[in-house]
């Protein structure tokens, strides 16, 4: 799997696309890393993600962590209902600011 880095309205975002696990974590965090390491805010976008497991929300946790740490922020745009329900499933979707669309997340940020 390839991860996009690209910015929008002055944030850092990590495209995503199909299945997120064990496999693709190490990849994902280098995008994370990279992208956080030239914007303080970030959105996640897995508006093309099917399915994603716990060492992705790690993955994604970290990436919070980071970004509260340099007071920066994080969002994550997420349509599928399977991945919104490992949010719910967790009570990470009280964590994170859930959106439609990445234009969406970014205009939060």
């Amino acid at each position: 799997m390839a991860f996009t880095i690209g910015s929008t309205g002055g944030h850092g975002v990590v495209r995503a696309e199909g299945e997120l696990d064990v496999g693709t974590a190490a990849e994902l965090r280098e995008a994370v890393g990279t992208a956080l390491d030239r914007h303080a805010t970030l959105v996640m976008d897995l508006t093309a993600v099917t399915f994603m497991d716990s060492v992705t929300l790690g993955v994604l946790i970290g990436a919070y962590n980071r970004t509260r740490a340099t007071g920066g922020g994080l969002a994550v745009a997420c349509t599928d209902d399977r991945v919104r329900r490992v949010f719910r499933i967790t009570g990470l979707d009280k964590v994170f600011a859930l959106y439609d669309t990445v234009e969406a997340a970014a205009a939060a940020l």
